[in-house]
């Protein structure tokens, strides 16, 4: 008998050959000249066809939200052409791929802007890092957004909707979590706002309500996702004083608008799995469309959390680095590559497309 996490799903407007998701990884190998995804990309996203849904690594809706180098964007011509050789290749195999829409707030460098600073919600600067192509430095103070310029950045993110239909995309995922703009918007301890976009968690909310609005009017909302991480205070982002209230209140927004599918870091991102008890559990129950679960889960918790109906999905990062046909592994119990400890970000083909496959076949 085929496990349930082995088996199709419908999620929003699509159906899904299994329900095993690569989440986003960022990976640094984006042409520098125009952020363009390359003939790599195409070939590294081709191999991984085998899950569910891709969802490919963050792209900068505009290049005020780019952070790190060699990131690919979703906001010119070329980026769009360079992704549509991507969703050719990952359907021609079968597959279905989003792209995740980045907007990276303060989470960047002067260096990565045309000496600009970063905008986000508040004037405070996160002790975080980047990689400005030549190491990592320490992000830059950024300036607070003018309350008449949110308009402009929701508009980005329609924009960048808009492109990534174009490009063949089946689906985008809105980047909501590891401290970048719409999370830096979301929680008081990043938001220090006095006008409508802060203060009141309704208030707090009011940006990424207004940006689901825009994606899903370009989208359609059974081709959208969202991902949140509640319990994780990636790149210094705080942990807000009321989490479960703050969002419960975003899940209603998602609720709302009908989106298709909630991704959810669970715990710290990339770290321990640990919450206060019932919250993860209180956020899931609330939310009406397909929960995607991800964070240091292995086959065994994968296959147990879709046997109890905690997740519907089951997103994986680092083992599909080195594990191109990842759900192939999983669904026949085989064994699996090592994550390498070189390689990861920036650089070729070497520890990027090189990982082989079990069989010729897959």
């Amino acid at each position: 008998m085929t496990e349930k996490l082995f088996t199709p799903i419908a999620v929003g407007d699509l159906t899904l050959k299994n329900r095993v998701v690569m989440a986003p990884l960022t990976r640094n190998r984006a042409e520098p000249e125009g952020d363009l995804p390359t003939d790599l990309t195409v070939e590294y996203y081709r191999q991984r066809a085998g899950a569910g849904l891709i969802v490919t690594e963050g792209s900068q809706i505009s290049p005020e939200g780019k952070g790190y180098a060699w990131t690919p964007g979703i906001h010119s011509e070329a980026q769009v052409a360079g992704w549509r050789k991507v969703t050719d290749a990952v359907h021609a195999r079968g597959g279905h791929i989003a792209i995740q829409l980045w907007h990276v707030g303060r989470i960047s460098h002067t260096s990565l802007l045309d000496g600009q600073k970063p905008v986000a919600p508040s004037a405070l600067a996160a002790a975080s890092r980047t990689f400005d192509g030549t190491g990592f430095v320490a992000t830059s103070e950024p300036r607070a957004l003018e309350t008449d310029e949110i308009a402009r950045v929701v508009e980005d993110y329609r924009k960048a909707a808009r492109n990534a239909k174009a490009a063949g995309f089946d689906a985008v995922e809105i980047h909501a979590a590891n401290g970048y703009l719409i999370d830096q918007f979301l929680r008081d301890t990043s938001n220090k706002r006095t006008d409508a976009y802060g203060g009141s968690q309704e208030n707090r909310v009011r940006f990424l309500e207004e940006v689901v609005g825009a994606v899903v009017a370009e989208m359609g909302p059974g081709r959208t996702g969202i991902r949140f991480s509640p319990f994780s205070n990636a790149n210094d982002v705080g942990i807000d004083s009321d989490t479960v209230g703050l969002f419960s209140r975003a899940i209603d927004v998602l609720n709302r608008h009908g989106i298709a599918f909630l991704h959810m870091v669970e715990g710290q991102t990339g770290g321990a799995r640990e919450w206060p008890e019932g919250a993860l559990e209180t956020l899931r129950e609330r939310f009406g469309g397909t929960y995607v679960a991800n964070n240091g889960y292995d086959r065994e918790m994968a296959v147990a959390a879709v046997e109890s109906g905690k997740a519907d999905m089951v997103a994986f990062g680092k083992l599909y680095i080195s594990n191109p046909d990842l759900a192939e592994r999983l669904a026949a119990r085989a064994p699996l590559a090592p994550l390498p400890t070189e390689g990861l970000y920036g650089g070729g083909a070497e520890g990027y497309t090189d990982y082989p496959t079990l069989t010729p076949a897959a």
